[in-house]
């Protein structure tokens, strides 16, 4: 019997590996001797990185960083196990973890040690650099990545503006000096792991959509959208790239944007990139049970997150799944249609912190419990 365990992260809880060790616990009361192929999955958003350098055998790097209110921290590169691949995660350089929320201000915050972590994996002379955006603190639309990578953004006097240049100083930009890129970035590829494809302005873009849980007022909204869509137009009008209403523009505060307009970056779902790089079709193919995990499991879990994409490469091969939650909202027998089974890892009524301090206890009891009712199942020949 082989038993794939591909959960996504337990967030604020347990990282994909140990998630993946909580499942196997549980199952190991039933079936010892099985196979068991443990692969902690990610969208592109947090985990990420963990789990990418975790399957495929991979390092972490340590890299000097400016957080995004520039204060010096450490962030994470990851080296993938051909080291030709690294994943940047944007949340260890610009994440909203970084900072208490007390001090969320995404007209102030910067991009700048996103651009850090990029420059770091081109000095490990890397082919390719994924590049996950979820979690960010940020909304300047990847100025402040740039200048880290060497483009200069000038004003109307030809003087370059702020370093760690930030949402506020969107609007000061008049031209945009590329000529001092890092010439390593031309023969890079970059693909970014991004399921949002919401446009850079407007009532769906970056600053709309995304600020207010950045810190963003009603004022400091409008001020960030009129500077994105300032930034479009000089983007337009030196790179010849229209970026304003490409699909994806919009994520992680108009990174997706910057992706796109200066590093030609592809855009792809977080999900479907994750399982091909790591080429998960192949471990699944000849599997007995596939079980994956989320946080909490409800009618979003369809929309790309990693269960579903996880249940799609099973179904291919004929391979039952079995998804647990550490809860299941009302919603989440929609996930029925796929022909999952699902299961609740929380036991009884309790609040979320009861919950998370419980889930090392409640996450393998709940695959056991799992585990015994398909046993049964086989033995019944149901």
């Amino acid at each position: 019997m082989k038993i794939v365990i591909a959960p996504n992260p337990f967030k604020n809880c347990l990282d994909g590996m140990t998630v993946c060790l909580m499942i196997e616990k549980g199952f190991k009361r039933v079936w010892p001797d099985a196979e068991y192929i443990k692969i902690p999955m990610a969208d592109g958003g947090d985990g990420t990185l963990d789990a990418l350098v975790a399957v495929t055998q991979g390092r972490i790097i340590d890299v000097p960083v400016k957080d995004p209110l520039q204060n010096n921290i450490k962030g994470r590169l990851g080296l993938l196990g051909d080291e030709d691949t690294a994943i940047v995660e944007m949340a260890e350089a610009s994440g909203l973890r970084l900072l208490p929320r007390t001090q969320l201000n995404p007209l102030v915050a910067t991009s700048y040690g996103t651009g850090q972590l990029i420059k770091a994996a081109l000095d490990n002379r890397v082919k390719k650099i994924i590049v996950g955006i979820g979690g960010s603190a940020t909304v300047d639309g990847g100025i402040g990545m740039m200048q880290a990578l060497g483009v200069e953004f000038l004003d109307a006097s030809g003087s370059i503006i702020v370093p760690y240049a930030s949402g506020k100083d969107l609007t000061e930009i008049s031209t945009i000096d590329m000529s001092h890129l890092d010439p390593r970035v031309m023969k890079t590829e970059f693909l970014v792991a991004s399921d949002v494809t919401n446009p850079l302005c407007g009532p769906h873009g970056a600053a709309a959509v995304f600020g207010p849980q950045k810190g963003a007022t009603p004022d400091m909204i409008a001020i960030l959208d009129q500077g994105l869509l300032h930034l479009s137009k000089v983007i337009l009008q030196t790179l010849n790239r229209n970026v304003l209403t490409v699909p994806g523009s919009g994520a992680a505060g108009g990174m997706g944007a910057a992706l796109i307009g200066f590093l030609d970056a592809k855009l792809r779902s977080g999900i479907d990139l994750i399982m091909e790089t790591i080429k998960f079709e192949n471990m699944v193919r000849d599997a007995t049970l596939v079980v994956t995990a989320e946080g909490t499991v409800d009618s979003q879990t369809l929309d790309g997150k990693a269960p579903a994409g996880v249940a799609s490469i099973a179904a291919k091969y004929n391979v039952p799944v079995l998804i647990i939650g550490r809860g299941l909202t009302d919603d989440a027998s929609s996930l029925y249609s796929t022909g999952c089974a699902l299961i609740s890892a929380t036991p009884r009524p309790m609040t979320l912190d009861e919950a998370i301090s419980g889930v090392t206890i409640y996450l393998p009891n709940a695959a056991e419990c799992a585990a015994r009712l398909i046993k049964l199942g086989i033995q019944t020949g149901a």
